[in-house]
């Protein structure tokens, strides 16, 4: 990190950190990394838990629930391990021929993103290969991106979604969260860098296109 975080960024910076140590101190093993991506997601989903009831107690309930899928049809990014992770999950849960569906959605939609602008990209909406029946396919393993995107406003959500072009339109995100989780997965890539692990960026349908095609 090339600028001082402050004390909270700091621990959550700490926790993923520590976390990526345990995914690396054998090499990498995937058993290794799964058990510690497992932690990550674990302790924000608890955190998340607990900011939800402060939320609702303050009177800025969470909105999130199943069934809005506002945020599943914008830019989503994953790290390479997270996809690893997602691509096991996938394999062991779903059936061969929905896997195949999200490939071939993931190929079709990344054929149109990869073309466009980056500004163009994050406005683009378009479903995200894993969402089912307005639900993801794959709940319980989704990256952190989507675990710590938590509106108080669903009406912003569906501003955004609607006008994404218009900079006045953005959703009511919790801050808190947000910076959690990217503390958490930076505290852990950085882990992982120091055992010279390279780490990747993606777009989820690139992701998920190159982890999916046929070998």
């Amino acid at each position: 990190m090339d600028r001082v975080l402050s004390e909270h960024e700091q621990l959550f910076f700490n926790d993923g950190y520590q976390l990526g140590q345990k995914a690396a101190k054998n090499g990498y093993r995937e058993e290794d990394l799964f058990q510690a991506l497992k932690q990550q997601y674990k302790a924000i989903d608890q955190l998340i838990d607990s900011i939800a009831m402060v939320a609702k107690q303050q009177d800025m309930p969470i909105h999130c629930q199943k069934g809005c899928s506002y945020c599943c049809h914008q830019a989503v990014f994953a790290n390479s391990y997270e996809l690893h992770y997602l691509g096991h999950f996938m394999q062991q849960t779903l059936p061969k021929e929905e896997i195949q569906h999200v490939y071939d959605t993931a190929r079709t939609k990344n054929q149109t993103t990869s073309k466009l602008e980056e500004q163009t990209m994050l406005n683009y909406k378009s479903p995200c290969p894993l969402l089912k029946d307005n639900a993801c396919s794959v709940y319980e393993a989704r990256p952190m991106a989507c675990r710590i995107y938590l509106s108080t406003k669903l009406s912003t959500c569906r501003e955004f979604y609607q006008n994404p072009e218009n900079e006045d339109n953005y959703p009511a995100l919790l801050d808190f969260p947000l910076m959690a989780g990217r503390m958490m997965n930076e505290g852990f890539m950085a882990a992982l860098k120091e055992k010279d692990i390279e780490i990747a960026e993606f777009r989820m349908e690139e992701g998920l296109q190159n982890l999916l095609a046929p070998r």
